[in-house]
């Protein structure tokens, strides 16, 4: 670290031992950066495997605060992909049984643990954050949160794993972030995106290049708008690209929508249950202008199999992902997550699909009687060797 660096380093209150300890992750997006990490104050709801990860990486990066909240117990499902709990901890508060291998991996991150259950938190307490991310809940529960979020005007992430399958969703309100790169001939466009726009452009010379300072602001909207939102027109106006939409987010709206209508519980086995849950998934692809061709049973049995399963690699991956984001988020640099991200851990694919209530000029026409079980194959059975059961 050059003296100069040592030099801003002090102004910005962090020691010599702090630059000894982050010395890498500073030489990647500097001490500002660091600093802003370092005053952060985090909420992580529910302490499972994915939220394992998202601790593991977000303590390492050296942010100042992170609340965990989580209510239940450990029971032997959890031993299966969490590593901040063992066998002898069954029956302890799982929050409190990880905190003690949390605080060993930082213990300079000041570490708070409540072992209420979030759905009684009043609206005011998600106020002392700066950002919430609520991992492994009901669908309801995550809009609700999602709302005291807005309320506060503070950051929001949900996420959720499933087995091989699961999603990061961001609603960061409105977020400004700052580009560098050099300067370019073509003028650059005012609104990038319909939901991208760009602020300001500052200019600064390094050696013989001039580069641009490009201050950028992304708009976004709430989990409960976005879940009913349509496609971009880049997904849907060429039927390639259409088909290549992934199966998984009919999934996840099915999913989700099951959850509001039966008190937050993933559908069972029983022909009931199986036949209601293909319903909705029909109508979820239908509204969304997908060919009913590209889902099949064989993707719903394995989506079915996986639900309420956790699997080590899926959790380090999506945990990785979004507490990469929320490093860029708090540093504001590079672009932030726009807003949904899926993951497919069988065909390794994460694309991801901005959401938002923005509706392109030619929607389908939608007549309430295409929407029939015989469009997509109901599921009468699942194996009893289910991968989530």
């Amino acid at each position: 670290m050059s003296n100069q660096g040592n030099h801003e380093a002090g102004s910005q209150g962090i020691s010599a031992d702090e630059i000894a300890l982050y010395d890498r992750q500073i030489r990647l997006w500097g001490v500002q950066a660091q600093e802003k990490l370092r005053s952060a104050n985090i909420l992580l709801v529910t302490c499972k495997a994915l939220a394992n990860e998202i601790a593991k990486n977000l303590v390492l990066a050296g942010i100042g605060s992170l609340t965990i909240v989580d209510h239940e117990p450990v029971t032997e499902m959890d031993l299966g992909a969490q590593f901040f709990v063992s066998q002898d901890m069954v029956g302890q508060n799982r929050a409190e049984a990880a905190a003690p291998q949390i605080r060993a991996m930082n213990p300079r991150v000041q570490l708070h643990i409540d072992t209420n259950n979030i759905r009684t938190k009043e609206p005011e307490f998600f106020e002392a954050f700066d950002i919430t991310i609520a991992t492994d809940l009901d669908f309801v529960t995550f809009t609700n949160i999602n709302a005291a979020c807005r309320i506060a005007n503070r950051r929001f992430y949900a996420a959720g794993l499933h087995g091989f399958y699961g999603f990061v969703f961001a609603d960061l309100i409105s977020h400004d972030f700052v580009i560098e790169r050099e300067k370019s001939n073509v003028p650059s466009q005012g609104q990038e995106t319909p939901t991208r726009s760009i602020v300001s452009i500052a200019t600064k010379r390094e050696n013989d290049k001039v580069i641009e300072l490009v201050t950028k602001r992304e708009m976004y909207s709430p989990l409960l708008l976005a879940n009913s939102s349509p496609l971009p027109e880049e997904f849907t106006r060429i039927a390639r690209k259409k088909r290549q939409v992934t199966p998984l987010l009919s999934c996840l709206r099915a999913l989700w929508e099951y959850q509001r209508t039966s008190h937050g519980k993933l559908p069972s086995f029983s022909r009931s249950e199986l036949e209601a849950f293909t319903l909705i998934v029909n109508e979820r692809h239908r509204e969304l202008q997908l060919d009913i061709s590209t889902i099949d049973s064989a993707f719903l049995r394995s989506f079915l199999e996986n639900l309420g399963c956790e699997l080590s690699p899926v959790a380090a991956f999506l945990g990785g992902s979004l507490a990469q984001d929320v490093i860029n988020v708090l540093s504001v640099r590079e672009q932030p997550l726009q807003n949904l991200l899926l993951f497919d851990g069988e065909k390794n694919i994460a694309p991801i699909y901005p959401l938002h209530p923005i509706f392109p000029p030619q929607i389908e026409h939608m007549v309430s009687g295409e929407h029939r079980t015989t469009d997509l194959p109901v599921l009468n059975s699942i194996p009893s060797n289910g991968v989530g059961r």
